[in-house]
C-alpha cells in the first residue's frame, strides 16, 4: 500500500473495558451516551460497520463496506499519551504520575524561581472554570495559573494580552524540564486565554509538551524505512515531534478535517496521522452530550469525502485513544475499548473481533507500507482481498 490514513476520534470509546472499575469507571460508554442525543447521525460510520462491532449499541447494517473490531487497552491509563503510544506500539505498564492534591511545594518553588513568577490554584481543576475563578488575580499579579485535572498533566494558563504565548511555551519548558523522574507527568500544557472577566475564553494556541516516547513507534519504523510521516492536530505534541516528516497544527475538528481532505491530494508514501481533539477537550470533558452527538454527526456528513479521496493503493483506519463518556458523572477520561474501522478499495468487509490491544492498529499500520516493526499483532492478511 502507498498511504495510510490513520484518524483518531480523541475519546470516542465504545463501551468499559473489564478493569474499568480498577479506574471509577464501570459502566462508562462514550458511544452509549452520545447515541442517545437527538442530535446523533452517523450513517456512514455504521455502514462502514459501527453497528457490528462486538458491544455496539446503533445500528448495524447487513453490508458492511469495510473491516470492523474494537481494541482493548493493555497500558494503565485511560489519557491520550497514553493511548496514542500504545497504537503505535509502546505498552505504558506503570501509569504517569498524577496529583489529586496539587503538585508538591518545593516542585512548585522552583519552578517559581526559575520563571520568576508566582503560581496561584495549584490543584485539579476545569479548564474553563479555572480561568473563571483565576483570572482576574492572575491579571492583577502577573501568577500563573497551575492546575491539573485526573490525566497526568501539568496545565498553565494565562491571559494573551498580559504574558505572550511565546513566553507562555517558555514556561511550559522550563516546567517540563523540571517534571521528569517522579514527576514525569505525560503532558505539560499551555492553556492561553483572552477576553475580560467574567467572559474570558481559551485559545487555539494550546501546545502540548509530551515526554519523549518512552521506546520505538511505528512514527520511527515508518520514518526510519525513508518513508513519509505526516502528523495533523496534535500528534506532532504527543510524539514530541520525533520521527515527523511534516505536520499540521490545527484549530478545530473542522480544521482538521479541511487539513485531512487536502492531505487527501498530496502524492506522498507513507502514514498520515491526524487527531481530532474537540469530541475530548470542547465537548467530553464539559459533559455536553448533544455537542459531542453534533460534532461526531459532522465528521460523518465528511466521510463520504474523505472516502472518495484515497486511491487504490490507500487505506484509512478510523479508531480512538481513550474515552470520554459526556454522560458520565465526572468530567474526566473513562476506560473504555476504542472502535476500529477500516477502508480502503482492497479490503474486505471482515469482523476482526476484540484485539488484544491498541499496538495492533500500529503494526498493522506498518505492515501495509511493508515496514518491519516489532510489536503488536497486524490484521492486514485477515481483511486485504
Amino acid at each position: 500500500m502507498k498511504r495510510v490514513f490513520l484518524i483518531v476520534l480523541d475519546s470516542f470509546g465504545i463501551g468499559a473495558l473489564p478493569d474499568a472499575h480498577l479506574f471509577g469507571d464501570s459502566g462508562a460508554n462514550t458511544l452509549g451516551s452520545v447515541a442517545k442525543s437527538p442530535f446523533f447521525s452517523a450513517p456512514n460510520l455504521i455502514k462502514l460497520g459501527l453497528g457490528l462491532i462486538n458491544g455496539s449499541c446503533v445500528e448495524a447494517t447487513p453490508s458492511p463496506i469495510g473491516a470492523y473490531g474494537r481494541c482493548a487497552e493493555k497500558s494503565m491509563g485511560k489519557d491520550t499519551t497514553v493511548g496514542h503510544w500504545e497504537i503505535s506500539g509502546i505498552i505504558s505498564k506503570k501509569p504517569f504520575p498524577t496529583y489529586p492534591n496539587g503538585f508538591p511545594s518545593d516542585l512548585i518553588e522552583k519552578f517559581e524561581a526559575l520563571t520568576g513568577r508566582k503560581v496561584i490554584c495549584n490543584k485539579p481543576y476545569s479548564g474553563t472554570k479555572v480561568i473563571l475563578d483565576y483570572g482576574r488575580e492572575h491579571i492583577e499579579t502577573g501568577a500563573l495559573i497551575v492546575y491539573t485535572s485526573a490525566d497526568s498533566v501539568f496545565q498553565i494558563a494565562s491571559h494573551e494580552d498580559y504574558v505572550s504565548v511565546s513566553e507562555l511555551y517558555r514556561y511550559c519548558a522550563i516546567a517540563r524540564e523540571l517534571l521528569v523522574g517522579e514527576h514525569g507527568v505525560g503532558r505539560v500544557i499551555a492553556r492561553p486565554f483572552v477576553g475580560e472577566y467574567p467572559n474570558f475564553t481559551r485559545t487555539a494556541n494550546r501546545h502540548d509538551f509530551s515526554l519523549e516516547p518512552t521506546g520505538k513507534t511505528m512514527l520511527d519504523a515508518i520514518q526510519g524505512a525513508s518513508l513519509d510521516v505526516i502528523s495533523v492536530g496534535k500528534i506532532y505534541d504527543i510524539f514530541a515531534g520525533r520521527s515527523i516528516t511534516e505536520s499540521y497544527k490545527t484549530t478545530s475538528n473542522e480544521h482538521g478535517i479541511e487539513t485531512t481532505l487536502s492531505l487527501l491530494e498530496k502524492d506522498f508514501h507513507g502514514l498520515c496521522f491526524i487527531n481530532l481533539v474537540d469530541f475530548d477537550m470542547v465537548y467530553g470533558h464539559r459533559n455536553d452530550v448533544d455537542g459531542y452527538a453534533k460534532a461526531i454527526s459532522h465528521f460523518d456528513n465528511a466521510l463520504p469525502k474523505i472516502l472518495e479521496g484515497l486511491g487504490d493503493d490507500d487505506v484509512l483506519i478510523i479508531t480512538a485513544d481513550h474515552g470520554c463518556d459526556p454522560g458520565d458523572i465526572s468530567t474526566d477520561h473513562t476506560r473504555e475499548y476504542i472502535p476500529l474501522l477500516v477502508y480502503g478499495n482492497k479490503v474486505a468487509p471482515t469482523n476482526l473481533g476484540t484485539l488484544d490491544t491498541y499496538a495492533d492498529i500500529g503494526a498493522s499500520v506498518c505492515d501495509f507500507l511493508g515496514v518491519d516493526f516489532g510489536f503488536g499483532k497486524s490484521f492486514k492478511n485477515k481483511i486485504l482481498r
